[in-house]
């Protein structure tokens, strides 16, 4: 009989992006509130990679990563997202904001091989989950950091952006190990392994 791999909790990153300062802070709160407390956040850094979200969230956006202290089963990622759309939606409702999307909020998963962001679009690169959700591999673990892929969006493709989520890997390496051999934490270290054909 086949063993079927080991399913473990992830890590949740979520990238925020808004003109408005206050509205990336209310998004922090409001995603501690849904997923825990934070281990770490990124500075805010301007998002200036592309044009397409102008016209409906105005020009000068800024992004800002969060990293949830609590671990995330991997099969909720299609949930995680529907809930962060809820969110976004709650803040268009209060109209406090002149743009008719004033709050982006992309979630995604980190583990030690990949970084995986969920979407609402498919792409001959992205994968089905359920419930109008797909999610794609943005980011490949390789030679001891994260490396892009050739769809790989522009703005996570910055060495900031790239370093700021390794220290996001280090932190889940760190939880998931908890009291391991040292032999285990050295592996840990490693690339991970190429995937299997069967």
């Amino acid at each position: 009989m086949r063993t079927l791999g080991q399913i473990e909790p992830q890590l949740l990153v979520v990238a925020a992006f808004s003109r408005h300062v206050d509205a990336l802070a209310w998004a922090e709160d409001q995603l501690q509130r849904a997923f825990g407390p934070l281990a770490l956040r990124s500075d805010p850094w301007p998002f200036t990679q592309t044009r397409y979200y102008e016209p409906t969230m105005g020009t000068d956006l800024i992004k800002q990563f969060f990293v949830h202290e609590r671990l995330v089963p991997m099969d909720q990622l299609a949930d995680v997202k529907r809930h962060t759309i809820l969110l976004e939606e709650a803040l268009q409702r209060e109209r406090a904001y002149a743009e008719a999307r004033p709050l982006n909020l992309d979630p995604g998963f980190i583990n030690l091989g990949k970084f995986c962001l969920a979407s609402t679009k498919d792409q001959a690169h992205r994968i089905y989950l359920k419930d109008g959700i797909f999610a794609e591999v943005t980011l490949r673990f390789q030679d001891k950091h994260f490396r892009p892929n050739p769809w790989t969006y522009p703005d996570y493709v910055q060495s900031r952006v790239l370093a700021f989520l390794d220290e996001a890997r280090d932190y889940f390496r760190r939880v998931r190990q908890g009291p391991r051999t040292a032999a285990a934490k050295v592996a840990d270290q490693a690339d991970p392994p190429a995937a299997s054909a069967e």
